[in-house]
C-alpha cells in the first residue's frame, strides 16, 4: 500500500482558496449594507416584504461569517487525530449555512408575512423602497457576479451554471452563488410585492411577497443542504473522472487487471483514491514500486485534486508471489 502527496498542487490549491475567501468577503460587504439599508427603510415606510428583505441580508451577512470560520479551520494542517486534514471542516459549515437559511431566513420571512397579512400596517410612500431595492441588486449583483466567475473557472464545456454548481467541490463558492440568485430572485418579488400593493392600496400583496420570499429561501435553503450534506458523507469524483482513472491504470503494461476504484472528497481540492489492481506475475519488487510511482504521476496529472492514492495491499502480494 502506498501514499502520494502532490506538492506541486500546493500552489494551486492556495490559489482557489484565495480566489473563495474573495468570493466570501464580497458577500459579506455587500450583505451588511444592504441589511441595514433594508432596515431602515422598512421601519421607515412599514413594509413587510422589506423587512423580510433586511432579515434575509442580516441571515446572509451571518452565513458568509461562518463560511470563513469554515475556510480558516479547513486550512488546519493534518495532525495525529485528523490523518488526512481538516478539509471537510468547510462542509460542516457550510451545512450549517443551510441550517440558517432555512430556520432564521426562511422561517421569519414566512413567519413575518403572514404577521403582516393578520395584521397590516397602513402602506407608505414607496419610493425609498424602490431606492434601496434598486441599490440592493447593485451590490448583490456585484456578489453574485464575483460567484459566478469563480464557478466559470471550472465551468466544462457545454455545461450550464447549474451543473457546475453540482458539480462543484467548493462549499464557499457555490453557496454564496446559490444565497445571491436567491437574494436577487427576492429582490424582484419584494419589488413586485411593494408595486402591487401600491397600485391597488392594499398591504397585503406585500404581505404575500414576504412569505414568497420566505419560501423561496426555505427552497435555496434544500438546495445548498442536497450539495453540502453529500460531500460531507463522503462523495466520490464522479463516474466519468473514476472512468478515466480506470482507463489510466489498465493503459499501464505493468497492470494485469483492475478491480473497485473508490474515491471520498476530502476538501475543495483534495481527494483520496483507493484501486485494486493486479501486477502481472513475476514482477521484481523494485519494477512493482517503479510501476507504482509512474501511475501515481500519471493519475495525479488527469486528476490534480488526487492528492492521496492507496492500492490495494491484496494485490500488490499476489502480484509478487
Amino acid at each position: 500500500m502506498t501514499d502520494t502527496d502532490n506538492e506541486r498542487d500546493a500552489g494551486d490549491s492556495g490559489h482557489e482558496e484565495s480566489g473563495s475567501r474573495k468570493v466570501i468577503y464580497a458577500a459579506v460587504f455587500a450583505n451588511l449594507g444592504i441589511a441595514v439599508a433594508k432596515f431602515t427603510v422598512a421601519a421607515i415606510t412599514g413594509s413587510a416584504a422589506m423587512l423580510a428583505e433586511g432579515i434575509h441580508s442580516a441571515v446572509d451577512t451571518g452565513n458568509e461569517l461562518l463560511l470563513l470560520i469554515g475556510e480558516r479551520n479547513s486550512a488546519k494542517p493534518a495532525d495525529k487525530s485528523h490523518p488526512f486534514g481538516y478539509g471537510k471542516a468547510l462542509y460542516f459549515w457550510a451545512l450549517l449555512v443551510a441550517l440558517s437559511v432555512f430556520s432564521l431566513g426562511g422561517g421569519l420571512s414566512i413567519y413575518h408575512g403572514i404577521s403582516a397579512w393578520r395584521h397590516p400596517d397602513p402602506f407608505e410612500d414607496p419610493l425609498w423602497n424602490y431606492v434601496v431595492l434598486a441599490v440592493s441588486a447593485c451590490f448583490e449583483g456585484y456578489s453574485w457576479n464575483v460567484s459566478r466567475r469563480a464557478l466559470n473557472k471550472r465551468r466544462k464545456p457545454g455545461a450550464s451554471l447549474w451543473q457546475t454548481v453540482h458539480a462543484s467541490k467548493d462549499a464557499s463558492v457555490f453557496t454564496v452563488f446559490i444565497e445571491d440568485t436567491a437574494a436577487l430572485l427576492g429582490l424582484a418579488i419584494a419589488a413586485v410585492g411593494i408595486t402591487l400593493g401600491w397600485l391597488f392600496d392594499s398591504p397585503y400583496f406585500d404581505a404575500g411577497a414576504s412569505v414568497m420570499i420566505g419560501l423561496l429561501l426555505v427552497g435555496a435553503a434544500f438546495a445548498l443542504a442536497r450539495e453540502t450534506g453529500a460531500l460531507l458523507v463522503g462523495e466520490g469524483i464522479g463516474t466519468d473522472a473514476t472512468r478515466r482513472v480506470c482507463q489510466i491504470l489498465r493503459d499501464d503494461p505493468s497492470i494485469e487487471d483492475v478491480g473497485k476504484v473508490l474515491s471520498m472528497q476530502l476538501g475543495p481540492d483534495e481527494v483520496l483514491l483507493t484501486a485494486a489492481v493486479r501486477f502481472n506475475r513475476g514482477m521484481r519488487i523494485d519494477e512493482v514500486e517503479a510501476a507504482i510511482e509512474r501511475l501515481e504521476n500519471a493519475v495525479a496529472a488527469a486528476y490534480p485534486p488526487i492528492r492521496h492514492i492507496y492500492f490495494e495491499s491484496g494485490a500488490l502480494r499476489s502480484a509478487m508471489r
